[in-house]
């Protein structure tokens, strides 16, 4: 009986003193969630740079009340499931605010842990309408809708490429067959849809879907998905010897993609996305001190660094980190980011969420088409 006494109070001690050891902080911690592994690394890794930037010039002037400020990284690999345990670990970390998800079918699933724990989440990359039509009032994006962009990638072909046949794939995800159902459904009567059909994220072999769409004469391929399949999509169209154009969304506007589906492959790709940052005189400083701390500048880069802002300054004009007062700022506050000012509907959407064309050329992306 003792020796058994002694154990548990052994046992007692050592559990007492792990707490004791466990790293305390006052700093304000906010969350960066999104894939910092795997082939959609590139994206969450410009999350992380953005986010990094703005905390830093943060705590080069004193942080936030009054207090430093720390980032904890989740990384959930584009997967759903692990994306709930990214919330969850978050949530438990104790951030106030989290920039993220990435990928709409993981920002979807999280937002319902961070609904619950009343933690306000900004993403700067989640475009898929469902992510601010569930209600939740923490919820907020700096980026547009699919059924945005979609209807000005429809538009562009119909009025000003002036086509009457095209293709349409996805990769069967959240996002990527989303923007696809919402650039089917703005092209309306005017544009018919020859060929209609998904592909599995991860694959790496699309001849056979490419060989259907061959024999349906397309005179342009629409792809909603991520660059890892939009390249691999291109460079194998083109060894089939299919001649039509690509066009995609903005899961495929990054240098990934040129580099997957080789700069002549890729050349005359059409894209939607925002206007270019080096046209937005707001952005000349984010654009410097960017490139001078981690070189070139992602698609997503700006918009992370936008968020990280946003949140902090909500943080600052509510006084507190409590998440409904945060919230509460968000929906109330105009913020000046690197992108212009910033306002957020009722739903969490931005007021303002200006779509263009790019298009893929000697290697490079240019602004090429404003509605």
């Amino acid at each position: 009986m003792k020796r058994q006494l002694f154990v548990a109070l052994l046992i007692a001690a050592v559990a007492v003193a792990a707490v004791g050891c466990k790293k305390k902080t006052d700093a304000v911690q906010i969350g960066v969630a999104g894939p910092m592994t795997g082939d959609q690394s590139k994206m969450g890794m410009d999350f992380r740079n953005g986010v990094a930037l703005a905390v830093d010039e943060w705590n080069s002037r004193g942080g936030v009340l009054g207090k430093k400020i720390e980032v904890v990284i989740g990384d959930d690999q584009h997967d759903p499931k692990q994306a709930v345990s990214v919330a969850n670990k978050l949530v438990n970390d104790g951030v106030v605010g989290v920039i993220g998800h990435f990928n709409s079918s993981c920002s979807i699933p999280a937002s319902d842990i961070y609904h619950r724990a009343e933690i306000p989440m900004i993403s700067p990359g989640s475009t898929n309408p469902q992510f601010t039509e569930k209600g939740y009032d923490n919820v907020f994006r700096v980026c547009g809708r699919d059924d945005q962009q979609g209807r000005v990638g429809a538009r562009f072909v119909a009025e000003r490429l002036k086509l009457k046949r095209v293709a349409v794939i996805h990769d069967k995800t959240t996002y990527g067959q989303g923007l696809a159902d919402e650039f089917k459904k703005a092209l309306g009567g005017e544009v018919e849809v020859v060929y209609y059909g998904g592909i599995v994220q991860g694959d790496k072999d699309f001849k056979s879907v490419l060989t259907s769409i061959r024999e349906k004469n397309p005179q342009l391929i629409f792809f909603g998905g991520i660059y890892p399949e939009a390249g691999l999509l291109v460079r194998q169209s083109r060894e089939l010897g299919i001649k039509a154009p690509f066009m995609s969304g903005d899961g495929t506007i990054d240098p990934k993609f040129i580099e997957i589906a080789g700069a002549r492959a890729a050349e005359g790709t059409y894209l939607t996305f925002s206007p270019d940052p080096n046209n937005i005189p707001t952005a000349k400083d984010f654009i410097r001190n960017y490139t001078a701390k981690f070189g070139q500048i992602g698609p997503y880069s700006i918009y992370a660094y936008d968020a990280a802002n946003i949140l902090l300054n909500a943080i600052r004009e509510a006084n507190t980190t409590a998440g409904k007062a945060i919230t509460a700022q968000l929906h109330s506050g105009e913020f000046s980011g690197a992108t212009g000012t910033i306002r957020f509907d009722s739903k969490g959407d931005v007021t303002a969420a200006p779509y263009v064309v790019w298009i893929t050329k000697n290697g490079n992306f240019e602004e090429y088409w404003k509605p």
